[in-house]
């Protein structure tokens, strides 16, 4: 029998491992203060902010603001990395996937899913499907069979269903601070900020700058020295080439956190039916809304597929019926819970292992 050294199989110790993270997690979402949700939005806001920078933006101490936020990293609450722009690998379409499973295995094919590099949206769900997911395809038409090749090599995958999604109207990085930040009294973003950046060109990378992304990937505040160390360039370099990316659009350092780290209960994804004739100033109305994270047109019937936040059932109830009930060109709509988020913008969360039932968790 295999143990860790310490006479404990190894599959007792990834149970107590998942354990401890989930307790940890949960105690540092239970135990947060109006002083974290600003840090959170400063992170979100600017993901390498120095730690003196956000301290002067909380009124508060440097140490104190480097304390709180290294344990909300340490504890899976945050992750900053770095997320390259679509099309820095060629050509990309996108199409929206919805999956039903074989009974109890939800979580170990979102888990496959959630490990496939193509994958840039993974969520267990509420509804007729299991899970759904977003999936990047490089290469044009003529790579569209590889969809359902990546799809085939996943076990346990019952049934699905896919979409193209032919445009994108909204996705919100700093969508915390566009719903919480008049709370803590921070002005309102910019419309570019709410837009999908434009593609991106592989001839705007070359070897060094990947490598450099692929360090940030795995931690986004990496000092411009210890990044250049692994680079084997100088820090001014690295900082050169990390800011060109940036100034470029060919990368964002994005912040992910749990909604509920700022007490946002529901996050809901809604397949909007529209008339046709009414497809674009639906959309247009829904971005406009504080509420709505992302919004997409889908290909078929008419739809828009819009992923929504709110802070209970009872303001969700509120937007299904006062707002999205009463929109002109609205005819319906299909709305799944989402119950358990693996993976946003091509980044695996830093919660999820914590959040779900240790025994659900398969070794990563």
């Amino acid at each position: 029998m295999d143990t860790d050294g310490k006479g404990l199989p190894d599959g007792v110790v990834k149970t107590l491992t998942t354990r401890k993270a989930a307790d940890a997690f949960r105690h540092s979402l239970e135990s947060l203060d109006d002083l974290d949700r600003r840090i959170i939005l400063a992170l979100q806001q600017d993901g390498r902010a120095s730690w003196t920078s956000i301290a002067e933006a909380c009124n508060t101490s440097v140490p104190t603001v480097v304390r709180h936020g290294q344990q909300l990293i340490a504890d899976g609450v945050v992750r900053v990395t770095a997320l390259p722009q679509l099309g820095s690998q060629g050509p990309v379409d996108l199409f929206f996937l919805r999956i039903a499973c074989l009974p109890g295995t939800q979580t170990s094919v979102a888990a496959a899913l959630a490990a496939n590099p193509n994958t840039r949206f993974v969520s267990v769900v509420t509804g007729r499907y299991d899970i759904m997911a977003e999936l990047a395809v490089t290469g044009g038409s003529g790579s569209y069979a590889g969809l359902i090749e990546q799809l085939q090599t996943v076990p346990d995958i019952e049934r699905w269903r896919s979409d193209l999604v032919m445009h994108v109207y909204k996705v919100a990085h700093h969508w915390g601070r566009q719903l919480y930040g008049e709370a803590l009294g921070l002005p309102p973003l910019e419309d570019d900020d709410l837009t999908e950046p434009p593609a991106c060109e592989p001839t705007h990378f070359d070897e060094v700058d990947l490598k450099l992304i692929d360090e940030l990937k795995e931690d986004g505040r990496l000092t411009f020295k210890a990044l250049g160390e692994r680079l084997g360039i100088n820090e001014s370099s690295a900082r050169r080439r990390l800011e060109r990316l940036r100034s470029n659009g060919c990368l964002s350092i994005v912040t992910l956190f749990s909604a509920a780290a700022l007490g946002f209960g529901a996050e809901t994804l809604i397949t909007v039916q529209a008339d046709p004739s009414r497809l674009e100033s639906v959309a247009h109305e829904l971005a406009k809304m504080s509420e709505v994270r992302y919004i997409a047109a889908i290909l078929d019937g008419n739809s828009l597929m819009c992923e929504v936040i709110t802070r209970s059932t009872d303001d969700l109830y509120k937007f299904m019926t006062s707002t999205l009930g009463r929109m002109d060109g609205v005819r319906g709509w299909e709305a799944s819970m989402e119950l358990l988020s693996l993976k946003r913008g091509f980044v695996e969360t830093a919660w999820w292992r914590a959040q779900a039932h240790p025994a659900a968790v398969p070794d990563s």
